[in-house]
């Protein structure tokens, strides 16, 4: 068997037998390549366009869209109407050409030449001047007969054009000043060669989002002041694309689910449907959600397995978790073990608590040294649920209760109670409160004793919570929790104090068997996390908390603290199965604190007429037709008729149209639970600059 796959013929004949000559195949001209030889992809990413849009439209890549939707005729009637523009045309120049119409139209060639060139006896000449006059002629028929039958539009829809769909010709590179990948603010500011250094990492290919994101914030804090100049170019030279790491040393998360977009600050959560409700700038558009719209805080409501936690906290959380590696953002992510939180390595503290492995503690108390502070957080978490929920009202007993037995705790031991301690003391034990009594007197703190007067003058009477809030500490009393909430500095508690910096984190809640504990311990995180955001010294790092279930999260006070997040360049991520694990009176504010609300397949009329209430009612037109078909008598007109059925495919009708503006809801109660599809959702915006975006149909899945 020769090389080609044919059968030496040497082996059955005395001579061979000859072969026909093949001629050399053409080589075919390889595809025009996406990027340069070399480049790496990372290039490719960092010059893509990102245009300025609206609200919500993932900017990588995008092709703005016209903000009303053209007029689109349908096929049937594009094509028959330039099959007849054409047979008009034809006829026409047949009519001329035969001489049917006269001669009129022969009049400006003789108007406008000299005798000469048309009465000569060069052949060649005259068939020059005549047929060139004619093709004029014809060329004018054929514009004004494709206007008229719109060949443009055809030649868009079906030619070529629609051939090669969205394929776009490779731009061309940018120049130096306008590349970013030279970094030309670095130049500008006379660090050449740390922005040299830089680019040449980036064409070498070790560069990643990451780094060019993590440098960038790095860079901004040079230029804020907050950063040396010389201490910055000193590392870029010295360490490159890896310069100015994060705490971790880590450049990137082990896994991404979802697609990131660093230079935006965007991940993309799906596609807007192509759906007459949806805004026609929107359609078919990229979704994505970054820092800018999370500031105003997410509300997620849909049923269980209706995807809030894998189509939108998972991915939230990785871009978060990402922006903290760039230095931009600190996170908290709360939700139940086992949940697709994400792995625990792309995580800088992993607070598994119920669990005897768990590396880290909470800090039950925030940790604050103000005893006040220290209550007030702490009776949100334990009875915030149990207040009247109008949002009118607090747990300020709760909160003074507690304040009177932590202040004297602290003063003597200069820590606050543990678990057991502060169960005994709301309890009213006699030893407790005795001991700390005795350990009170002489020691000039009158004040801290006439607290602990109060305390015990309290006991027992009518209307006191001590009781209830003892109950409450019982249940984080329990052998599952022995380990934790340790106040005497045997562990390694987490405080939330630390969102100064950007640090990611997970908080692993024992669901299973502590499903109240877990909600309180839920309700303690966001008190935390609302009071440590409220007295950070550098807000320009963004916070956010990502709550993958907000049962019996949301109190007055919560409310309260999820509105002043907005102003502290805070934000959080709420989720709910349904609204009804929300007070009523809390409803409606809840929804007013939130600018992003998520109504996702599946929830009931109910929770979709809260989001219907609170997403408005727009102007529409409304247009009443009426149709009545035309019946014609003469022969003539039934001629006409049949042709108009051939052209448009319906029957001659006289139709009447009336158009007048209504107020309509933009998704009515019935439209959220029946007509979203699965895997979709309904998505209204809004930004920390106050655009807003209206609800929006999208495909989680896209």
């Amino acid at each position: 068997m020769d090389s080609d796959g044919t059968q030496d013929a040497r082996g059955t004949h005395a001579t061979p037998v000859p072969r026909p000559a093949v001629p050399p195949e053409v080589p075919a001209v390889p595809p025009r390549p996406a990027r340069a030889p070399g480049e790496p992809a990372f290039l490719t990413w960092l010059r893509a366009p990102r245009p300025e849009a609206l609200p919500g439209v993932w900017r990588f890549g995008h092709v703005p869209r016209p903000d009303e939707e053209p007029e689109r005729i349908p096929a049937r009637q594009l094509l028959s109407g330039a099959l007849i523009a054409f047979l008009v045309g034809w006829l026409i120049w047949s009519l001329l050409w035969n001489g049917y119409l006269g001669g009129w139209w022969v009049l400006p060639l003789e108007l406008f030449t000299p005798d000469s060139w048309r009465e000569n006896n060069d052949r060649v000449g005259n068939a020059i001047l005549w047929y060139g006059y004619y093709t004029l002629i014809a060329l004018a028929i054929m514009f004004a007969v494709g206007r008229l039958g719109r060949w443009g539009e055809v030649w868009r829809r079906y030619g070529p054009p629609a051939w090669r769909g969205t394929a776009t010709t490779p731009e061309r590179p940018p120049t130096p000043e306008q590349d970013p990948a030279t970094w030309p603010a670095l130049r500008a500011a006379g660090a050449s060669d740390a922005a040299e250094r830089l680019a040449a990492d980036a064409r070498s290919g070790q560069m990643r989002d990451v780094d060019y994101a993590r440098i960038a914030r790095a860079w901004q804090g040079v230029r804020s002041g907050r950063h040396d100049l010389a201490t910055f170019s000193g590392a870029v030279l010295r360490d490159g694309a890896a310069a100015c790491l994060h705490p971790s040393g880590e450049r990137d998360l082990p896994a991404r689910v979802a697609r990131h977009d660093l230079v935006s600050g965007q991940v993309r959560l799906g596609t807007t449907a192509d759906d007459p409700r949806n805004p026609y700038a929107y359609r078919g558009t990229g979704l994505g959600l970054g820092p800018d719209l999370l500031g105003t805080s997410l509300l997620a409501v849909g049923p269980a397995g209706s995807g809030k936690t894998g189509t939108v906290v998972r991915p939230l959380a990785e871009s978060l978790c990402l922006h903290a590696l760039a230095g931009r953002a600190a996170v908290v992510v709360v939700g139940a073990a086992g949940a697709g939180l994400g792995p625990a390595d792309a995580y800088d503290v992993v607070v598994r608590i119920g669990d005897p492995e768990s590396v880290y503690d909470l800090d039950l108390y925030g940790g604050t040294s103000d005893p006040d502070e220290a209550a007030a957080v702490l009776a949100e978490a334990l009875v915030g649920d149990l207040v009247d929920p109008h949002p009118g009202s607090d747990s300020r007993r709760s909160t003074t209760v507690l304040a009177q037995l932590l202040g004297p705790f602290r003063a003597v031991h200069g820590r606050f109670p543990s678990v057991p301690e502060l169960r005994q003391l709301l309890d009213g034990s006699p030893g407790a409160l005795g001991a700390l009594r005795t350990a009170l007197e002489g020691s000039g703190q009158e004040s801290l004793l006439r607290e602990l007067d109060a305390r015990e003058r309290q006991l027992g009477h009518p209307g006191d919570v001590s009781a209830v809030l003892a109950d409450r500490v019982a249940l984080l009393d329990r052998p599952a929790f022995a380990g934790f909430f340790d106040t005497s500095g045997q562990s390694r508690p987490f405080s939330l104090q630390a969102l100064d910096h950007p640090v990611r984190v997970r908080i692993d809640l024992p669901a299973r068997g502590h499903a109240e504990a877990s909600r309180m311990l839920a309700r303690l995180v966001l008190a935390q996390f609302t009071a440590s955001v409220a007295i950070r010294e550098d807000r320009s790092l963004f916070a956010c908390l990502v709550l993958d279930d907000a049962t019996g999260v949301v109190t007055p006070e919560a409310v309260r603290g999820i509105q002043r997040l907005r102003s502290g360049n805070a934000g959080a991520v709420l989720t709910l199965r349904t609204l009804d694990d929300v007070p009523r009176p809390l409803r409606g504010p809840l929804l007013g604190s939130t600018g992003c609300r998520m109504a996702l397949a599946g929830v009931t009329p109910w929770d979709g007429q809260d989001f219907a209430e609170v997403w408005g009612k727009e102007w529409t037109e409304a247009r009443d037709v009426t149709d009545r078909q035309i019946i014609a008598e003469t022969p003539a007109g039934k001629a006409v008729h049949a042709l108009r059925r051939v052209i448009t495919g319906k029957a001659p009708t006289a139709r009447a149209v009336t158009v007048r503006q209504v107020e309509r809801e933009r998704w009515s109660a019935s439209e959220l639970a029946h007509a979203v599809p699965p895997g979709h959702a309904v998505l209204s915006l809004t930004s920390v600059q106050g655009e807003h975006a209206p609800p929006l149909l999208v495909d989680l899945r896209g």
